[in-house]
């Protein structure tokens, strides 16, 4: 792909999103995800729905998988600059959901592991050359890193797509150019992190300093293995910090690529270190760990809860969250109705339908509802679900199949709900983790399908009255990450981004994200912001240093 090509896909306005998965919280190797595809029912159903397969039709059957045009080459742990075993000599498969089958065993690491990669983060921070390293030199080695991920823009891709299932066009167009642009953002700030000098009320110089805040642990998920890499890696590294970050267990695999991409720019030994397992081994023992003096997750509520007590319970860590999401998207009866549709089955659909900030609660204003519903059928029949290497698909496989039947037990819980289903309801094909792009109409709020964080892809569209209404029925929710409102109407607008509790409202458009914008949520869906300049602070200690002033010609 022609880098000008990849500039344009990484910029300012990238429709990437964020997260959810359960990186920190999971049994070693699910059962679940040893279960051969071929064991389910051979009418495509699942036990679920009979007969629901009728209902839907989709524009790309699920073929025999595409080849992918990468070789794995990093599956053991990196610490200290090198590629290791695991202390164990254990190892897990992490999986191609296009078939269940396996992509390559791993290094599955523990709390020895852990503890072995914390040592050498923290001697990298005490002693090494990373935080005393000017902040310039710093910045180069970022910059280059950025390089080398643009250079090799299509193999980390095809990794993702294989080990994720997303589309390949989405992978390679989209999200590796905006881990490039996040790359280079955090560069650009590694020189421009300074304290300030504060008047006094007396004869006293204050200084205000920033300082690294030492050995950073990270927890990053598998929605979006790439971005989220690059949301805590990049800022930690600005600042100064060392880190040792935790993968997914259903996706290692491309950042431990992209892990030596950083050693190839001239990252020092010991400043970024890489484990890959599991949550209740390797995830447990990083977020209670003594020496680790900072914690970033991205993850479920659920899980998040666990690491908060986690740090607590240790060194009394500062922890940053970014978790689960229900999000709101409202439609005025002043829209567009085609040009809605669109845009609220990319909020919802985007992924598979596994983003934390998903457009999940479809809420439509009465007077246009019925139309709208039959529209947003008519274009999820149109979905292109299929192999996502395959040019032209829309959808690919869910992450696994524990990830699977959960959904399908929610489109279950929706049909016994007494919700309409509109459109899709069952599996896709016969082999992998395929589900039909799914609609329900006369969703009410009180039902799971509602309330409760599905990631998939399941549209459920509620119908509203008024303004104050759709307001309150929003607000309504243990969750507060996103948003999104569709009006012709500027005061609409402006009331509806004021009321709404939530970190982030999109206006006439969904998952505009930019390195520069913070993100984060109220309520159950986090502390603290990822991107941007507040994501700095979360890496950063204050001290302030004051010193008497003998005969001072000002003050």
């Amino acid at each position: 792909m022609a880098a000008a090509t990849r500039r344009a896909a990484s910029s300012l306005v990238s429709r990437c999103l964020l997260s959810r998965p359960s990186a920190a919280g999971r049994p070693a190797v699910p059962s679940a995800l040893h279960k051969p595809v071929h064991d389910l029912p051979a009418d495509g159903t699942c036990g679920l729905l009979p007969g629901v397969r009728q209902r839907f039709s989709t524009a790309a059957a699920v073929e025999e998988p595409i080849v992918p045009p990468v070789q794995v080459n990093y599956t053991k742990l990196l610490i200290n600059g090198d590629f290791v075993d695991s202390a164990s000599g254990k190892t897990f498969p992490t999986l191609d959901p296009r078939t269940g089958n396996v992509i390559a065993h791993v290094a599955e690491g523990d709390a020895e592991d852990v503890n072995r990669a914390v040592a050498v983060a923290r001697k990298a921070f005490d002693e090494g050359p990373w935080p005393k390293m000017t902040a310039y030199e710093r910045s180069k080695i970022l910059f280059r890193f950025a390089d080398l991920i643009e250079k090799h823009n299509d193999e980390i891709a095809a990794l993702e797509t294989w080990d994720n299932g997303k589309p390949y066009e989405q992978a390679a167009h989209i999200e590796v150019p905006m881990v490039a642009r996040l790359m280079r953002y955090y560069a650009g700030w590694a020189d421009k992190i300074h304290g300030l000098i504060v008047p006094a009320d007396g004869p006293h110089h204050v200084q205000v300093l920033h300082e690294p805040i030492g050995v950073a642990g990270q927890i990053i998920p598998w929605n979006f293995p790439l971005l989220m890499f690059a949301w805590k890696v990049g800022p930690a590294l600005a600042c100064g910090n060392t880190v040792v970050l935790k993968t997914a267990e259903q996706t290692p695999l491309s950042a431990l690529y992209i892990a030596k991409l950083s050693h190839e720019a001239g990252l020092p030994d010991g400043v970024l270190n890489v484990i890959s397992g599991f949550g209740p081994t390797a995830g447990a023992a990083l977020a209670s760990h003594m020496d680790v003096d900072k914690l970033a997750f991205t993850g479920s509520t659920d899980t998040g809860k666990i690491v908060l007590e986690l740090a607590a319970r240790s060194n009394l860590k500062p922890v940053t969250l970014e978790l689960g999401g229900k999000s709101p998207f409202i439609i005025m009866d002043d829209a567009d109705v085609d040009h809605a549709v669109e845009l609220a089955h990319f909020a919802l659909f985007f992924n598979q339908g596994q983003c934390c900030c998903a457009g999940s609660r479809t809420f439509v204003h009465e007077r246009i509802y019925d139309e709208f519903v039959e529209k947003a059928k008519a274009r999820a029949l149109k979905r292109v679900v299929g192999d996502p290497f395959k040019k032209g698909v829309e959808q690919g496989p869910q992450i696994d199949n524990e990830q699977f039947n959960k959904i399908l037990r929610y489109i279950r819980s929706g049909v016994d709900s007494g919700a309409t289903l509109m459109a899709g309801g069952d599996r896709l094909g016969d082999k992998g983790f395929y589900i039909q792009p799914t609609i329900f109409s006369d969703v009410q709020d009180g039902m799971k399908i509602a309330q409760e964080e599905i990631f998939g892809p399941v549209q459920s569209i509620l119908k509203f009255k008024d303004l104050n209404e759709v307001i309150k029925r929003s607000n309504a929710s243990r969750y507060g990450l996103a948003a999104g409102v569709f009006t012709n109407n500027l005061n609409t607008a402006n009331t509806l981004t004021r009321a709404l509790k939530v970190g982030t409202v999109w206006v006439n458009c969904f998952d505009i994200f930019d390195a520069a914008i913070p993100f984060g949520g109220y309520k159950m869906s986090g502390i603290g912001r990822e991107k941007g300049i507040d994501s700095l602070k979360n890496y950063l200690q204050i001290k302030a240093v004051v010193t008497t002033l003998k005969n001072p010609a000002w003050l």
